[in-house]
């Protein structure tokens, strides 16, 4: 697979320049195709939110090295991170876009108006929204356990306990069965890549991925079971209560 596109120019500027009849047709987009496509259908009315899911549609793309940084949004091909490619293509079109609307749907996963789930699984397309599916479950749900484990681990009193690692550190212990450094090394073996105690989040979702085909594989069925439902539990929690604060 070639490399993406990684030149990042300012596309309102230059948009008169390059707009041709290839922004408005149908099919997958590289990088700057899916920006001026984007920038051509909020300038033409569009409700930029509706917008952005029909060009992430059509994004065609997994990674992008920008600044030296590289950015997955599709992990192992399988998990899709959205908000990740949605915070990519926005930052594009802030001048023309609703800030305070763009602004919650980056740092709070607030939606702007009443789409259901149906119409947003529409507007980006049956695969990528089963990629986020597995997204959902694959790396929210798994950091949500380990949050779970690490208040259970804090409940417990372990922070008085002299010479032991942090509730963070040990909660991979409590819901894997091995530590950090131990699922680390394993993460290293299979897949060349190595952790180390400096980590970008793009990074540490990738192993937090791999994290839960480790759970998959090796855990008994009714705590696997368990365990998801205390993840899923907790983020309901989180949810109601991040509602009230918008309400």
């Amino acid at each position: 697979m070639t490399a993406p596109d990684n030149t990042r120019t300012n596309f309102i500027e230059d948009y008169e320049e390059y707009r041709t009849d290839e922004t408005l047709q149908i099919g997958p987009l590289e990088p700057k195709e899916a920006i001026y496509t984007l920038i051509n259908r909020i300038e033409s009315g569009e409700n930029w939110y509706t917008a952005l899911l029909g060009v992430i549609n059509r994004w065609s793309v997994p990674y992008e090295e920008i600044d030296g940084i590289t950015y997955h949004y599709l992990i192992d091909g399988e998990a899709f991170n959205w908000l990740l490619l949605a915070q990519r293509l926005l930052d594009e079109v802030l001048t023309i876009a609703p800030n305070n609307e763009i602004e919650q749907l980056l740092l709070y996963n607030v939606a702007p108006g009443n789409m259901s789930e149906i119409d947003f699984a529409r507007l980006i397309g049956g695969p990528k929204y089963r990629a986020h599916l597995n997204f959902q479950y694959g790396v929210i749900v798994e950091e949500v356990l380990l949050l779970s484990a690490e208040l259970e681990l804090e409940k417990a009193g372990v922070l008085s306990n002299a010479g032991k690692e942090p509730p963070d550190v040990l909660a991979y212990q409590r819901v894997y069965g091995k530590s950090l450094s131990e699922l680390q090394i394993i993460y290293a073996t299979q897949t060349g890549i190595h952790i180390g105690n400096e980590i970008s989040q793009n990074s540490l979702q990738r192993f937090i991925y791999w994290l839960s085909k480790y759970r998959l594989r090796n855990s008994e069925p009714a705590r696997l079971a368990s365990d998801t439902r205390k993840a899923l539990s907790l983020i309901t929690r989180m949810e109601n209560h991040r509602k009230k604060n918008f309400t």
